[in-house]
């Protein structure tokens, strides 16, 4: 009965794998299936790098779109990736515990809020605080940026403290005991041990920022043009088939799956970049022991 049971079990938690492959699988094929018939047809120069996107008009270019989403995640990362991996080393070497007890749960908080709530929150404070202080109509990159920046924060954290606090003890002991300072032994030993747990962090975490849309949406002005500056508006991939999949039809739809698979390219390119990482780190550390 025992056997059985385990048997039993383990075939559940097999059909539970596979059901979620199948998924990603029947996603995959269904998206593929949708957009590769508008890239043959205007081919993937053009409609990678082409500059006009006008689909009642035959022209499905996505360059403007895809230096608009580059521009909006770079931003991203230049906010979030130094105050992420700076909480990360104070919640892994300074903050005592009842502190940590205080700042991880709000961590997991802000992960936890619905997007269109920064996006509204951007709307009301961010957007207005550029217009009036910067010029520009306040719906831009800069503030993309600084909500996408919010938004992956506790992604870095989580995984950056993570790759700290798994770190053997030895490390720090052994810099402390050859006359180091606490701060020296983070910045020599530490974080160069952690690089590629913080690397694979930040890799994440822009891959969050790639796939946001709906707060995207609402603060970025939504321009298909290649924008001149931070404070300009753009359209990024992600809010371009938000906005416009809900009336789209015939080429026009096949355009909106096809700069999806660009996307899914991007991301799949992202996450196996990360997990090359986190696996080779993992592996360096057993070779060390």
């Amino acid at each position: 009965m025992k056997k059985f049971r385990e048997k039993l079990s383990g075939r559940i938690f097999l059909a539970l794998a596979i059901s979620s492959v199948a998924a990603l699988a029947l996603i995959t094929v269904f998206i593929l299936v949708q957009g590769l018939p508008i890239i043959k047809s205007v081919g993937l120069i053009d409609f990678v790098f082409g500059m006009t996107w006008a689909p009642t008009q035959g022209e499905f270019g996505i360059f403007p779109m895809i230096v608009g989403s580059v521009a909006v995640t770079l931003g991203a990362a230049i906010v979030g990736v130094p105050v992420g991996v700076c909480c990360a080393i104070f919640l892994a070497e300074f903050a005592p515990a009842a502190l940590r007890n205080v700042f991880r749960p709000a961590i997991q908080l802000l992960a936890g809020i619905p997007s269109v709530v920064y996006g509204f929150w951007g709307l009301l404070f961010v957007v207005p605080l550029i217009r009036d202080y910067l010029g520009g109509p306040g719906l831009s990159i800069l503030a993309g940026s600084i909500i996408l920046g919010i938004m992956i924060l506790p992604t870095i954290i989580s995984i950056a403290e993570v790759s700290l606090l798994a770190l053997p003890r030895q490390y720090k002991e052994g810099a402390l005991a050859l006359g180091m300072t606490h701060w020296q032994a983070i910045k020599s030993v530490l974080l160069p041990a952690a690089k590629s747990g913080i690397v694979a962090a930040v890799i994440l975490g822009i891959g969050r920022a790639i796939g946001e849309t709906m707060a995207v949406i609402m603060v970025l002005g939504n321009a298909v043009a290649l924008p001149g500056s931070i404070l300009d508006p753009v359209r990024t991939l992600t809010t371009n088939i938000g906005i416009e999949m809900g009336y789209a039809a015939g080429e026009h739809q096949q355009a909106l799956f096809a700069t999806g698979i660009v996307l899914f390219v991007v991301i799949m390119l992202l996450n196996s970049t990360a997990q090359y990482i986190t696996r080779g780190n993992k592996v360096n550390r057993g070779k060390k022991k």
